[in-house]
């Protein structure tokens, strides 16, 4: 029994991820900001839903739950810190909780930073992480709300699940990511393997995610950053890239 993770593209660069629990049949998506696509690439998976996740409050990740919500009846799962800015949660939840999912369940990890409210959840069964705007491959999420040490505290969680977790993000950013990372590291092999890797599979057409965690360790300048300070540097000079 295991948890697999399937990328929906919405909007011009957002992935919604489809989950699908292989022990029950159990069916999840996280973050449907676009009603239209998600629910079509559901109807064609079968045409259920059991759970909606949230990773944080941006439209970009929310607007089209209550379409998604009314069409399949689905449980919406969100932060408690955020449920004042989410649509209506039926399970209001916060670091440490689990969202069961079929036969499996998920791991709550409140990663502050990219906002206030943001959390990831971490399916152990099949290792997948859903990481929002938290970590993006060959990135992070922009300090909108939080700070340098809150994500370095928050990615730091991150980089202590196992190396083989696969990293589901919110958005399509890796070939961009991987034009800085260069600026910054031009020497690093395996982020030169990475971005050649990234713009072949662009070029085909495919997604480049999810991205693997130990991949990401050894060619992402966020995850590289040895502490607090070093990030938002490295944040800084991102921002005016």
């Amino acid at each position: 029994m295991t948890v697999t993770a399937q990328p929906v593209p919405i909007l011009s660069d957002n992935y919604a991820w489809m989950l699908r629990d292989s022990g029950s049949g159990a069916v999840a998506i996280v973050d449907p900001a676009e009603a239209k696509p998600i629910i079509a690439a559901l109807e064609k998976a079968g045409g259920r839903l059991d759970l909606i996740l949230l990773t944080h409050h941006h439209s970009d990740h929310i607007a089209g739950v209550d379409e998604v919500r009314a069409r399949f009846g689905a449980k919406v799962v969100g932060a408690a810190a955020d449920a004042h800015r989410l649509p209506k949660l039926d399970q209001a939840v916060k670091e440490g909780d689990t969202v069961a999912f079929g036969s499996a369940s998920a791991r709550v990890i409140d990663t502050p930073g990219h906002t206030r409210g943001q959390i990831n959840y971490f399916f152990p069964d099949g290792e997948v992480l859903l990481s929002g705007d938290t970590l993006f491959s060959l990135g992070c999420g922009r300090l909108i709300e939080g700070n340098a040490a809150e994500m370095f505290a928050s990615l730091a969680k991150l980089k202590a699940l196992p190396g083989g977790t696969k990293v589901c993000c919110g958005h399509e950013y890796t070939e961009s990511n991987a034009k800085f990372a260069l600026s910054v590291d031009p020497d690093n092999a395996a982020l030169k393997a990475r971005a050649a890797q990234a713009h072949q599979q662009r070029a085909a057409g495919q997604p480049t995610l999810p991205s693997v965690m130990s991949d990401e360790l050894a060619a992402n300048p966020f995850l590289r950053a040895p502490n607090a300070a070093a990030l938002a540097d490295v944040r800084a000079k991102k921002d005016k890239f």
